[in-house]
């Protein structure tokens, strides 16, 4: 099942800021919902920990990041693999930045694929929890970013 994502918001920073902000996962990982810790093994590779839990699946996830594409300041883009409570995910997210009066343009853009018996028991319920916590980060980075 793929999950996607997208959208876009201006922020009253630079994009070179906005961009730092983005490629630096000790700034932004305390943002993701339910972020339980990380560990950070260099500059484009590191481990988060998120709990999660649908219906009686519940338990730690542990997501390996790599930041795929950096190019200071217009775009950054992720790809991450991990072992979700009752199966895999892998996803994409990229952040495309644009200067504009007083700021900056962040569009958004995500897929998510899910597999395994987390997929077969919570089915339906995955893509609006998922698009759910996605919005929670957005806001979370728009407020940060303020």
């Amino acid at each position: 099942m793929a999950i996607k994502f997208n959208g876009e918001f201006e922020v009253k920073r630079p994009p070179e800021e906005v961009y730092d902000f983005l490629t630096d996962p000790k700034k932004f990982g305390p943002l993701l919902p339910d972020f339980q810790g990380m560990n950070v093994q260099d500059a484009t590779h590191f481990t988060v920990k998120v709990n999660v839990g649908i219906a009686y699946i519940k338990g730690l996830a542990e997501v390996k990041m790599e930041l795929v594409q950096a190019e200071r300041p217009k775009r950054a883009q992720y790809k991450g693999q991990g072992s979700v409570a009752g199966g895999n995910v892998s996803f994409t997210a990229g952040f495309d930045l644009s200067p504009v009066e007083g700021g900056t343009k962040v569009v958004w853009q995500g897929e998510a694929q899910i597999f395994g018996r987390l997929m077969s028991v919570a089915g339906g319920l995955l893509e609006p929890l998922g698009k759910k916590n996605v919005q929670k980060l957005i806001d979370g980075l728009q407020a940060a970013l303020k």
